[in-house]
């Protein structure tokens, strides 16, 4: 999943993946690069904050 903020034109944006026990959250412009990983009840805490 993209970023809702995302034009699709290869700008600042994150990737996310998440599974029943894990989110992985990387940069799209650096697909080998380091992702991060949580808890999904770390993620919704995240996203409530925002």
């Amino acid at each position: 999943m993209k970023s809702s903020y995302s034009a699709g034109d290869g700008g600042q944006c994150v990737e996310v993946a998440r599974t029943v026990t894990l989110v992985h959250v990387r940069d799209s412009k650096r697909a080998v690069g380091p992702v991060l990983t949580i808890a999904p009840t770390e993620w919704t805490v995240f996203l409530k904050a925002m």
